[in-house]
């Protein structure tokens, strides 16, 4: 059994940023990719940024510049560096993790930016 525990969402004003962690635990012997979705009302999941057990990475094009995920191997946890924060940002964000026994998403986490 997998579990992944977020933490870092809130309420913040447009310009301000945040930064979104994301624990995995459990039954986990290697985590092949990360990555952070995700769902505002009324619009499907989206990926957002992926990080590979290379540290290679990729990011929507709505973030590109302004957002930033790193990982931390030896803790098993995901980050999400997010600056310059809009209000389309606001969504629910989950991570999820790939690993050999198949995907795993965290509960999700609310990030509301206010205009």
């Amino acid at each position: 059994q997998v579990q992944l525990v977020e933490s870092g969402g809130g309420l913040v004003q447009a310009g301000g940023s945040l930064r979104l962690s994301c624990a995995a635990s459990g039954s986990i012997f290697s985590i092949h990719s990360m990555g952070w979705y995700r769902q505002a009302p009324g619009k499907q999941r989206e990926l957002v940024a992926g990080i590979t057990s290379g540290d290679s990475t990729n990011y929507a094009v709505p973030v590109k510049g302004r957002f930033t995920i790193s990982r931390n191997n030896a803790k098993n946890t995901v980050y999400l560096q997010m600056n310059s924060l809009k209000p389309e940002d606001t969504a629910v964000y989950y991570c999820k993790i790939d690993v050999i026994t198949g995907q795993y998403w965290g509960q999700g986490t609310q990030v509301t930016v206010s205009s």
